[in-house]
């Protein structure tokens, strides 16, 4: 079974990305991808933007025949489950925004803030959140959860893999299979390995029917 080391090369034309990218179903099985490898993809996703910076999203990282067997009719019996590299799941962590006092502390740490302005904006990010609605808090959430992903489907292009967004799930059964708490929203999954077949090309609607300039149309 061989392992890629592609993850670190020189990236390509950003413009080559989001044209190469595309949603692979079909994936080289002997392909496999080391926890460093997949880190470092992560790591690079997770630079995309958050509300207030909070990066409520958490991944969980499911390699393993076992698990991915496990993991299959929870998907729908989608093959890219267990022939991808992994599967990852991506949840919304609802007690992310606990964390403010670390990421400011950090930022404080790099030099990008001073100390008391730090500690204000992590008091009043914990108030700020801790006293949301669910369904406020939830759609926060679950749209920076959105923005990473799509982010870490870059990332991997960049990198040379592939990825196929999965929607398709029973996510109250992925929680209770997963041991996942009910702190955690799942977003989406995520197939990413090495396309055995190509993803199919697709089209997308002329910019002109889809933006509206200054005000919406009567229809």
């Amino acid at each position: 079974m061989s392992t890629s080391t592609q993850t670190g090369t020189n990236s390509p034309l950003f413009t080559d990305v989001i044209r190469e990218r595309r949603s692979v179903r079909h994936y080289d099985k002997s392909v496999r991808l080391s926890h460093e490898q997949i880190k470092e993809l992560l790591k690079e996703a997770t630079l995309a933007p958050s509300s207030s910076n909070v990066q409520p999203w958490r991944f969980l990282v499911i390699e393993t025949e076992e698990l991915k067997e496990k993991l299959l009719p929870i998907a729908f019996n989608q093959s890219q489950v267990t022939e991808a590299a992994a599967v990852i799941a991506v949840l919304g962590d609802t007690e992310g925004y606990k964390k403010a006092d670390e990421i400011y502390g950090e930022a404080v740490k790099r030099g990008f803030m001073p100390e008391d302005t730090a500690k204000s904006f992590a008091e009043r990010t914990v108030s700020m959140y801790g006293a949301l609605p669910k369904e406020i808090l939830n759609k926060i959430i679950y749209t920076d959860g959105g923005i990473v992903s799509q982010q870490l489907m870059l990332v991997a292009r960049a990198h040379g893999y592939d990825t196929v967004p999965m929607g398709g799930y029973d996510a109250a059964k992925l929680k209770e299979a997963f041991n996942i708490s009910d702190r955690y929203l799942p977003i989406m999954l995520i197939a990413l390995g090495k396309a055995a077949k190509p993803g199919h090309p697709t089209t997308r609607l002329p910019i002109e029917e889809i933006t509206f300039f200054n005000e919406m149309p009567a229809n």
